[in-house]
C-alpha cells in the first residue's frame, strides 16, 4: 500500500491517542478520507481476513448449541467472564485475535458505500458485482453479515451497521448527544506476539470508566471495514484492566460488564460459556484491539480504581 494511504484501523488509533474530539470530527473525516485506501488492491489479503473472520463467527454459533463443559470450548470463545472474577490477582484464560491492519478490509468513504446496496435482498447482485460465487467462504460471510445487521434488536438496544466512519459517528452521536463531544477506546497491545490464547493475570489499578451512555462497535466480516455497533439501555459498565500473560505478554484491555442480561436469548454463547442462565449473572467480556467503545467526553469525567 502507496504511502499516501492510511488505514481505517491506524486513524482510528490515531483517534485513540487524541484522545477525543468534538465539532471537528467531520472535518477530520473529511481529511482522512482522502487518505483511505478504497481500492480493491489488496483483495487476496482482504478476502482472506473476511474468511477467517467467518470461520470464527460460525465456530461460535456452532458450539454455543452444544457445549457442555469448558473443555471443549473453542479458545476463540474464551472472553467471557462475571462481575465476581474482576478482581486484581485473577488468573483466567483470555482468547485476543491479532488481526494485522494492513490486511484487513478499510473503511470506504461515505459516498463510495453508499453507492453500493447493503442489504440481504441484494446479495445475489453484490456476488454479482465483487465476482464471488455463491458457495464461496466469502459470499457466506457476507450473508451472515447482512443478516446480522437486518435482525431484530432485542428490547431496549438500539443497533446499526456502520459501512463508513461517517455513519459511525453520525449513529454514535444520535446516541451519545449531538453537541457532545466524543472520546473512543481501544484494547491495547503493549508487546508483539503471535500469541492468540493463554492465561492472563489481572493486575492492579483496575479502572472504572464511569458513562451516561456508551455505543460499542463490533468489526463484521465484510469485503469493506463495516462495524456493528449498539447500545443498551441497561445497565453496563466499562473497565479498563492491565492484563500480564504466561508469556509476558501486557495488555491494556478494555472491558465492558452487562449487569442485566435478561432479555437476551438463551442461545447466546456467552450462557454456554459461563454456564449461566439469561439475567441470573452479569456478562462481561473483552474487546479485541479492532473493536471500539464511545463514550460522551463529560467536564469531568469520572475514572474509579478498584
Amino acid at each position: 500500500m502507496g504511502e499516501k494511504f492510511m488505514s481505517w484501523i491506524l486513524f482510528l488509533h490515531l483517534l485513540v491517542i487524541m484522545g477525543s474530539y468534538g465539532s471537528r470530527g467531520r472535518e477530520l473525516v473529511g481529511t482522512e478520507n482522502k487518505l483511505l485506501d478504497v481500492s480493491l488492491q489488496g483483495g487476496d489479503a482482504n478476502l482472506q481476513a473476511i474468511s477467517d473472520d467467518h470461520q470464527r463467527a460460525h465456530k461460535g454459533h456452532t458450539h454455543a448449541l452444544f457445549m457442555a463443559h469448558k473443555d471443549h470450548i473453542d479458545p476463540s470463545l474464551m472472553v467471557f467472564f462475571t462481575l465476581k472474577d474482576l478482581k486484581v490477582g485473577k488468573r483466567m484464560p483470555i482468547y485476543f485475535p491479532k488481526r494485522d491492519p494492513a490486511s484487513s478490509p478499510k473503511f470506504w468513504p461515505r459516498e463510495e458505500a453508499d453507492s453500493v446496496p447493503f442489504s440481504l435482498n441484494q446479495l445475489p447482485i453484490l456476488l454479482k458485482l465483487f465476482s464471488f460465487s455463491p458457495d464461496s467462504p466469502q459470499a457466506k460471510a457476507m450473508e451472515d453479515t447482512l443478516r446480522e445487521c437486518e435482525s431484530k434488536p432485542i428490547k431496549g438496544e438500539v443497533k446499526f451497521c456502520a459501512t463508513s466512519l461517517e455513519s459511525m459517528l453520525d449513529f454514535t452521536q444520535s446516541i451519545l448527544g449531538l453537541t457532545s463531544d466524543l472520546q473512543v477506546f481501544t484494547t491495547s497491545h503493549l508487546t508483539k506476539s503471535s500469541v492468540t490464547f493463554q492465561n492472563y493475570t489481572i493486575l492492579e489499578n483496575i479502572m472504572e470508566i464511569s458513562a451516561p451512555k456508551m455505543v460499542a462497535c463490533h468489526t463484521m466480516p465484510y469485503l469493506y471495514a463495516v462495524f456493528y455497533c449498539h447500545s443498551q439501555e441497561s445497565e453496563n459498565r466499562i473497565y479498563r484492566i492491565s492484563l500480564d500473560g504466561d508469556n509476558g505478554d501486557r495488555v491494556d484491555a478494555m472491558v465492558v460488564c452487562h449487569l442485566d442480561t435478561s432479555q437476551w436469548g438463551h442461545g447466546h454463547v456467552s450462557f454456554q460459556v459461563l454456564g449461566v442462565m439469561p439475567g441470573a449473572s452479569s456478562v462481561c467480556h473483552f474487546f479485541p484491539a479492532d473493536n471500539l467503545i464511545w463514550i460522551p467526553k463529560l467536564q469531568g469525567h469520572g475514572h474509579s480504581t478498584m
